[in-house]
């Protein structure tokens, strides 16, 4: 009898210390620290449409043990669950809070952009923030419905992207991110800019066209309502713009080699037969030359109201300009200037 008892104690004892095993394993799978990177952070992006297969060998990357995540993430649905998105791991995260973290924390991406001289460029450009590709976002951008019922062209279709930085999720799709870009372009041009507009007697996107050529003509900021204003009046006064930028595009455009780097404009550039050569053809040109700065634009919006019509770099206070308001006085600004050139 005293030997089946020890017997009962026996196994009792096996069981307990089996159930502390399998306890241990189970806590240890779920709860055990399981990332093997040493940064103290990792991202994990998950394609749209990606399959459980696709999404674990991607997340399987940032882990130690990948029988453990995957005995997790069966346990806990996502083999069933997966979700596209940028997910953000953390060092020593256990199974539990990295597959809570891919099932349901899609974290924004900060999308930038900038300076962008053709709508091909923003594509590409964005193309690198974002899950979309660089085809599928010219596609959208270029839509010729999605164009007309917006308002844009081809050529102006460039002017509704203000660069900014935005957040946007990274697996957003090429339509809506250009639908979320109409958004804030709407939301930009509120009563109070587009009156400024008006008075100006400029639509929204003739605005951002000059915008982009004061881009072009100045970096300095305070600036740039001058510039804008030299702009203005010459437009007032029918007289072509003659703006530099627009030629070094116009050779870019005519040449279809957007990589060239134009340092000089020199008098045979002048003659190029380009839309956006504002030395041959007045006004403004079809559409913006780049994707101006907010400042580039709001300098136009609140353009500086002088008389000033002509304006050279000022040799003495550089990335500046000296205006003048007559051709004589330009001319011997001018003079100055290519002396300086000449010197150095």
């Amino acid at each position: 009898m005293k030997n089946y008892k020890k017997i009962i104690v026996a196994v009792l004892m096996l069981g307990l210390v089996g159930m502390g095993v399998f306890a241990y394993r189970v806590y240890d799978t779920f709860f055990g620290a399981n990332t093997n990177f040493t940064t103290e952070t990792y991202e994990v992006f998950i394609p749209t449409d990606a399959d459980y297969n696709t999404a674990f060998r991607i997340i399987a990357d940032g882990v130690e043990d990948r029988d453990a995540l995957h005995q997790t993430a069966v346990r806990k649905g996502y083999v069933n669950n997966v979700k596209p998105g940028r997910y953000i791991l953390r060092k020593g995260m256990n199974n539990h809070e990295i597959i809570n973290t891919v099932r349901s924390r899609n974290v924004p991406v900060n999308v930038r952009f900038n300076n962008q001289e053709r709508i091909e460029n923003l594509a590409g450009r964005i193309a690198t923030q974002i899950e979309a590709d660089s085809l599928s976002l010219l596609n959208a951008m270029l839509d010729e419905a999605f164009l007309e019922e917006a308002g844009f062209t081809e050529q102006t279709a460039l002017t509704m992207y203000l660069p900014n930085q935005y957040e946007v999720y990274w697996n957003t799709s090429a339509a809506a991110f250009r639908d979320k870009m109409l958004a804030y372009h709407q939301s930009y041009w509120n009563a109070d800019r587009l009156a400024k507009a008006e008075k100006l007697d400029l639509t929204p996107q003739e605005v951002y066209t000059l915008a982009s050529i004061v881009q072009k003509e100045t970096a300095k900021t305070d600036e740039r309502p001058r510039v804008a204003g030299v702009y203005l009046n010459r437009l007032q006064r029918g007289m072509k713009l003659d703006a530099d930028p627009t030629v070094i595009y116009s050779k870019k455009e005519v040449e279809n080699d957007f990589a060239q780097v134009i340092k000089r404009v020199l008098y045979k550039h002048l003659a190029i037969d380009s839309p956006y050569n504002t030395y041959k053809y007045a006004g403004l040109p079809p559409g913006p030359i780049v994707t101006p700065d907010l400042s580039a634009i709001e300098g136009v919006l609140n353009a500086e109201d002088h008389d000033y019509l002509y304006f050279v770099a000022d040799t003495e206070n550089f990335g500046y300009h000296k205006f003048a308001k007559t051709l004589a006085q330009h001319n011997r600004n001018a003079a100055a200037y290519r002396r300086w050139i000449a010197r150095h």
